[in-house]
């Protein structure tokens, strides 16, 4: 369990300015598969929530540890998971999930090591995978900032990986400088054009985009430290009741974080995690290299108040779902502006990412727990139950 070590939070790159940096410790095991009924006791003895007997989530896989994030599922159903290196070294830090919640290391043993013999190679392991996402094209790519503990970026590491599931290879590899990813950065959640060739990064250490020219390579910063971008520390945003305070007694800041691409790829929206604001920008705007900031700025629209979240995803209604982690739901606003609750589910313990099915009918949620970690309850990690990946029927 994750109950007696200092554990960082999903998205928390913020807390670089906090001084809640964690560390990366000895390797650890494999996975511990929960198989044991959603009433696990963690070791304070106390029991996990159970499921109201009308709800639609149904498990897909469960893990006691390390923590899980991010989640992809690929046309044909393959299902991948990300477990980033905050405090333990997990064996499989970009695994594909099987039956019985199995973990195969992806896409092979060799990419998900990360230790001292390989240290002079950054650009060829995950270092600290922070999201997998399928394009509609059908490839995987994986976002790694390269900031195990979120101590800081490890030289040259930051990168976006794109993967040919039929090969299980390795097809495109593209470095994040410096420039682009400072030592306080930390690379998010990405969405990726396959079209247009471009992809969209939420950056969440400083609170910036980060936008990736896929033909060369090339990426560009934008909107840093822009107040769009920040998360906001005199909301008293709450999970479980109980507000986000890290051991320094500081309020938790996590900035731009949740990012969604809309289906005819014409739209980027995406919201700092401590914020009730969501955004959105043509990505036309985003491509153009010669808009100055100000004239970016321009091209923001402020589309009001939703729930404090933290991952995003919009249907091909432009329905946008969000992991409302502050009620333990999943939200949904309509193209109108309209907030209506999806599910609520005690089982939500921090929704965390989604992901769609090919056909759009099924919505796939990580559950991360983050605010049972020890860093949000003075050193003491209350996770009473596994880490989930849920699935639901949306209807048509």
């Amino acid at each position: 369990m994750l109950s007696n070590s200092f554990i960082l939070p999903a998205r928390a790159a913020a807390l670089l300015a906090l001084g809640c940096l964690g560390a990366c410790s000895t390797p650890s095991s494999e996975p511990t598969v929960a198989t044991g009924s959603a009433r696990t006791a963690d070791s304070l003895g106390t029991a996990a929530p159970v499921a109201p007997a009308n709800s639609p989530l149904q498990v897909v896989a469960q893990f006691r540890e390390p923590q899980i994030v991010g989640v992809a599922v690929l046309p044909n159903g393959r299902i991948f998971g990300d477990f980033p290196r905050w405090d333990n070294n997990p064996v499989a830090p970009v695994a594909e999930i099987g039956p019985n919640s199995s973990l195969k290391p992806y896409p092979d043993a060799e990419w998900c090591k990360w230790d001292e013999t390989v240290r002079n190679e950054p650009q060829k392991h995950w270092i600290c995978p922070q999201s997998v996402y399928a394009d509609p094209a059908g490839m995987l790519w994986v976002l790694d900032p390269a900031s195990p503990g979120i101590k800081g970026t490890v030289p040259g590491g930051p990168k976006l990986v794109k993967i040919d599931p039929a090969t299980d290879k390795v097809v495109q590899n593209i470095a994040i400088p410096a420039s682009v990813a400072p030592t306080k950065s930390y690379l998010n959640d990405v969405r990726v054009d396959p079209e247009a060739q471009y992809a969209y990064i939420t950056e969440s250490g400083i609170g910036s985009l980060v936008v990736v020219d896929l033909k060369t390579g090339k990426s560009r910063q934008l909107l840093a430290r822009h107040k769009t971008m920040l998360g906001d520390t005199t909301l008293n945003i709450r999970a479980d009741g109980k507000l986000l305070v890290d051991p320094s007694g500081k309020q938790g800041q996590f900035n731009a974080d949740g990012i969604a691409l809309s289906h005819d790829r014409q739209y980027l929206y995406w919201k700092p995690l401590t914020s009730y604001a969501l955004y959105r920008i043509k990505t036309e705007a985003l491509r153009n290299p010669t808009l100055t900031e100000v004239q970016l700025v321009a091209q923001i629209e402020d589309l009001g108040k939703v729930p404090a979240s933290d991952g995003m995803i919009l249907d091909a209604q432009n329905n946008l779902y969000l992991t409302a982690f502050e009620d333990h739901s999943i939200k949904r606003r309509t193209p109108a502006g309209k907030i209506e609750i999806v599910v609520q589910d005690p089982r939500l313990e921090w929704p965390d990412t989604f992901a769609f099915s090919a056909d759009g009918r099924t919505l796939y949620v990580a559950n991360s727990a983050i605010h049972k970690t020890a860093t949000w309850n003075q050193g003491v990690g209350r996770q009473d139950q596994p880490y989930h990946i849920f699935k639901m029927a949306i209807g048509k």
